[in-house]
């Protein structure tokens, strides 16, 4: 005879615990309860026509392994050959049995009760936890035994154990005790159980939180308890990052998306998984729930944050049904659909897919249909299309209205224009972004330009310069930027017949706060006004402009300022507006007195060093030829003392004055400060530097600045010495051969011309095939007047005779 907690008999294995046990027994075990097969107490005693009694589904089996094996019927205690299989049911037995089991049961349920506190050995804590488990699993009535004898609040209270084994029993435990009972999954509700539960979902242990996790599962199937669950602060979260965890095992995270299934059925817990990056469950509802459900989704999406790929995403799943909602949907409904569009359509690649879903037409149509949204919805409307212009996709190609008309037609250019200038701020200034999405394509900027040109609309959009609302500025000198490279002489008038802008302008530029986009746009704009502008120039000069552009070029160069994403640009369009204070020098004394007060020639020098910002370099080279130009102007020439009385009688017994200290290439007296002479500022070696850079445009403005020291009004041969002394020569000759681009055979042609008017290196190259077939291509294939040059060049080294004129001096 044996007893035990967890209902299994067996007198042969008796251990410790279930010895202990045994003396709790209301009263013994008769061996008539023990089926002989399986050594356990019998639920549906049967006998046999021999009087010997079993567990119905024990000899059942016995007599079907008798058949298969074609052995005889036997009895298994006898092993006598049985007549007849039948089986006649021990109703009085199993009776007696159920009514010891019950006594029985009830007195290990009170001792198990009495074992659940924080005072019992683990040991009997963890039998009275499984003993639990056992009877709920073998009688489901037995769970209203536990509920009603109060012990679900004593086994929760196990939660706070020390003991990992304890705490995992208990989850265990809990589980079976509520499966499929709603009364006893209300009691677990109670009080902070469901917080307890969730904290031990993020416990170190992974066999804690597969317990926790599979309790929670079966807790999320009562809907009541949905919202519970959901409204655990982290609850949500850890069981989403469960779902994406790849250290966890496959059971915990399938356990944890069909909780989160079973969730979804609250609304605001569905929320709280697109926060956490689950949205499937908030997209299906904006494609399937009823219409109310679709607007909260819609409008919460409206808010959420997202990544950029989930953007697209979102896009791809619900864009359309969005859009459809924008356009025929109510009021309420259509804010909640742009809100979402808006923050979804915030990325280019999403974008995209908008478009190709059909967003723009709508979008459009409730822009320009008076009264078709509210204000703040215009707003939100204008923000999308802006989104949607500077994706990169080609607008153009969409038909938005009646005659295959596009976003950039004249007409829908002008309407934009006319509600930039009859909205309020915020609109305006997502209009104006729309400008410039348009005017950074190259196949929609011309379409602009001649829409803005034929509305007139030109100085409307330069006062928007001056405005106190920095996006609005931003966007304003964003847009005539991208348009100055078309319309630079337009923005030039305007901005000297306005009051207040061009010094505007400038006031951004001089801005002390870091580099900004702004700045960077501002500066960007500067420079492609039109360089040879008088009329601006001396306006910039007026206004103090090239001091301020003058210091932060230094203090940039010095790394004051550094560390924006802007610097480059920022320093590119400075340095290109300093640059046009170089083309007026022969118009403006204020101009030459700025460049020598200021020190520009050395600047640029040194700006020539600026590896990596090509545009510096070109723009650097291209101010030092026009410097350098001037220089011939700014040298001064010599002046020779009269000659003594009997000189002037007597010119046998003069002797001609001799003054050193002279330019050689100028003739007169150079400085780099006072008359901008490169090879007094040690320009030559630099210039010659730039004549290897992988930017044919570099070498062009550098090429063209080496050809100051040849031009006329110089000593050529002096200029061919100093380029000689530099190492100049064989470069210059490398550019010619190389033939990169039109332009530079030009100038490369024009320079080889003087430097082969002298002789020595007119001998040397006279046998260079290489430059004889250079020239001769540029004589049969360049321009008239390049072929003329290389007339003249090919004469230098014979390959033409003198007397050829082919080609009339010009």
């Amino acid at each position: 005879m044996a007893g035990s907690w967890d209902g299994s008999y067996d007198p042969g294995s008796q251990s410790d615990d279930s010895y202990q046990l045994e003396r709790l027994h209301i009263e013994p075990l008769y061996d008539a309860f023990i089926c002989p097969l399986t050594k356990q107490v019998m639920r549906d005693p049967v006998t046999l026509e021999n009087g010997q009694t079993f567990e119905r589904e024990a000899i059942e089996k016995w007599f079907r392994e008798c058949r298969e094996s074609g052995r005889k019927l036997v009895c298994p205690l006898t092993l006598k050959e049985l007549k007849t299989t039948d089986l006649n049911p021990s109703i009085a037995l199993r009776n007696t049995i159920e009514e010891w089991t019950t006594r029985n049961e009830a007195a290990q349920l009170d001792i198990a009760r009495r074992s659940l506190n924080m005072s019992s050995s683990e040991n009997d804590v963890l039998l009275s936890l499984k003993f639990i488990q056992q009877i709920c699993q073998k009688n489901r009535t037995n769970k209203h035994v536990v509920r009603n004898a109060d012990l679900i609040p004593m086994i929760v209270e196990m939660l706070k154990s020390s003991s990992r084994k304890v705490r995992c029993k208990t989850l265990e435990t809990l589980r079976v005790v509520v499966e499929e009972d709603a009364d006893n999954k209300a009691i677990l509700a109670e009080g902070d159980t469901v917080r307890t539960i969730v904290k031990l979902l993020s416990h170190e242990q992974s066999k804690e939180r597969e317990e926790a996790v599979s309790l929670l599962y079966e807790l999320s199937k009562s809907e009541a308890l949905c919202e519970k669950i959901g409204s655990i602060n982290g609850a949500i979260l850890i069981l989403v990052g469960m779902t994406s965890s790849k250290s966890e095992n496959v059971l915990t995270v399938e356990k944890a998306d069909k909780t989160l299934e079973n969730l979804e059925k609250c609304e605001n817990n569905v929320r709280q998984m697109a926060e956490n990056g689950r949205l499937h469950p908030l997209l299906t509802q904006i494609l399937e729930g009823p219409p109310e459900t679709k607007l909260s989704m819609a409008a919460y999406l409206g808010e959420l944050v997202l990544n950029n790929d989930v953007k697209v995403h979102v896009a791809r799943t619900v864009g359309a049904s969005l859009i459809d909602i924008m356009k025929s949907g109510s009021m309420q409904s259509r804010e909640a659909a742009l809100k979402a569009l808006n923050q979804i359509s915030s990325y280019e690649a999403s974008s995209k897919v908008l478009i190709d879903a059909g967003i723009l037409p709508p979008l459009v149509k409730d822009l320009f249909t008076v009264g078709a949204l509210p204000m703040r919805l215009k707003e939100v409307s204008a923000t999308i299309l802006a989104n949607v212009v500077i994706s990169g996709y080609d607008v153009d190609s969409i038909p938005i209205g009646p005659d295959h008309q596009t976003l950039v037609s004249e007409d829908n250019v002008h309407n934009l224009l006319h509600l930039i200038s009859n909205t309020g701020p915020p609109i305006e200034c997502k209009l104006l972004q729309v400008l410039v999405g348009l005017t950074t394509s190259p196949t929609t900027v011309l379409n602009v330009v001649a829409a803005i040109k034929s509305s007139g609309a030109t100085i409307s959009l330069v006062q928007f310069i001056e405005v106190p609302q920095k996006d609005l500025r931003m966007a304003s000198i964003k847009l005539l930027q991208n348009l100055s490279p078309h319309m630079g002489q337009e923005l030039a008038d305007a901005l000297r017949g306005t009051v207040g802008q061009l010094g505007s302008l400038i006031r951004v530029v001089s801005e002390n706060m870091g580099i900004s986009e702004e700045q960077a746009a501002a500066a960007g704009l500067l420079a492609e006004l039109p360089e040879r502008d008088l009329g601006l120039t001396r306006q910039m000069l007026d206004e103090g402009a090239f001091q301020l552009i003058i210091s932060k070029v230094v203090k940039i160069r010095q790394g004051e300022i550094r560390g924006t994403r802007f610097v480059t640009p920022f320093l590119e369009g400075l340095v290109r507006v300093l640059a046009r204070v170089t083309y007026v020098l022969s118009d403006e004394p204020d101009a030459v007195a700025l460049c020598r007060e200021h020190g520009l020639a050395a600047l640029f020098i040194e700006l020539l060093q600026a590896n990596g910002l090509d545009n510096v370099q070109m723009v650097s080279a291209a101010a030092l030829e026009n410097l350098s130009q001037e220089s011939k102007n700014l040298t001064r020439l010599p002046e020779l003392p009269a000659p003594g009385f009997c000189a002037t009688i007597f010119p046998c017994f003069s002797k001609q004055a001799v003054i050193t200290g002279l330019c050689r290439v100028h003739r007169g007296t150079c400085s780099l400060r006072e008359s901008f002479c490169l090879l007094e500022g040690q320009a030559v070696p630099k210039l010659v530097a730039l004549l290897d850079h992988t930017n044919e445009k570099v070498v062009e403005a550098a090429l063209a600045a080496l050809s100051t020291l040849l031009d006329d009004g110089v000593d050529i041969e002096k200029g061919v010495a100093v380029l000689c002394e530099a190492e100049g020569i064989k470069p210059i000759f490398d550019v010619l051969l190389e033939k990169r681009t039109e332009n530079l055979r030009r100038r490369a042609v024009w320079v080889v011309e003087r430097l082969l008017r002298t002789d020595d290196i007119a001998y040397e190259i006279s046998g260079d095939q290489n430059v004889s077939t250079a020239l001769v291509d540029a004589f049969h294939n360049a321009d008239y007047r390049t072929r003329q040059i290389a007339e003249r060049a090919l004469k230098h080294v014979d390959k033409i005779p003198n007397f050829s004129g082919i080609f009339p001096n010009m």
